[in-house]
């Protein structure tokens, strides 16, 4: 199938999950996951509708948005050495696995000048060693301190659920992921709106719209792995 074909099958399953849940489908943006395809095939994805590029290593982040710079809104997912900050920054429109008080700082000291960085605060929900991000319990106190950094907005949380044969039994992580989401939205902080969700992948992510996902990160089942 052509990703234009992976697309509309995709979006499909997304008004689906959409309408099973009450909710408007224009409310979802699907992120393409381009980490494992050429540029060729990115390209490709923004010819086919692709509106948003998801990239988490950084040689790729960078060839990407120059090969595709204005064509589309750039999303870092993956996890972030603090020293290698200073080559996406200007690059990237939202980073999605702040999680640590040293990338805030960086992002802080290399935002550029009357620019804010737009975050998602990752959480590791299913508390898998393997997985980055906050604990749970630990969330809104990293979010309140992220007050003194003026540079950083945090406009919602991201988490990633362990894969299962049976993506039903990722419901919870996603649920707990919007429930503290909503905490958060009721702190009414300025600096925090936090109305985003980045949850659900190829494998999940109708049950992670069902559950409040605004934003779905789809690599295989919509670019391929090559």
């Amino acid at each position: 199938m052509t990703i234009a074909e992976n697309l509309a099958d995709i979006q499909e399953t997304i008004k689906t999950a959409c309408d099973k849940s009450g909710r408007k489908h224009e409310d979802v943006k699907i992120v393409a996951v381009t980490k494992y395809v050429s540029v060729d095939t990115a390209k490709a994805a923004v010819a086919a509708g692709i509106h948003h590029i998801g990239e988490n290593r950084l040689e790729g982040a960078v060839k990407k948005w120059e090969a595709l710079n204005g064509q589309a809104t750039f999303h870092f997912i993956g996890t972030l050495q603090s020293r290698k900050v200073k080559e996406i920054i200007d690059k990237y429109d939202y980073f999605h696995s702040l999680d640590r008080k040293s990338l805030a700082k960086e992002f802080q000291k290399r935002c550029p000048e009357q620019k804010k960085v737009r975050c998602f605060v990752q959480v590791n929900v299913s508390g898998e060693e393997s997985k980055a991000g906050l604990s749970p319990d630990g969330t809104i106190d990293f979010i309140q301190s992220l007050e003194q950094y003026p540079s950083i907005e945090v406009v919602g949380l991201m988490t990633m659920a362990p894969y299962e044969e049976d993506p039903e039994a990722t419901r919870p992580v996603f649920r707990r992921l919007r429930e503290l989401r909503d905490r958060v939205i009721d702190l009414n902080l300025k600096h925090a709106p936090c109305r985003e969700l980045s949850m659900g992948m190829s494998n999940d992510f109708h049950i992670a719209v069902e559950e409040g996902a605004t934003i779905v990160r789809i690599g295989s089942l919509l670019v391929g792995k090559s």
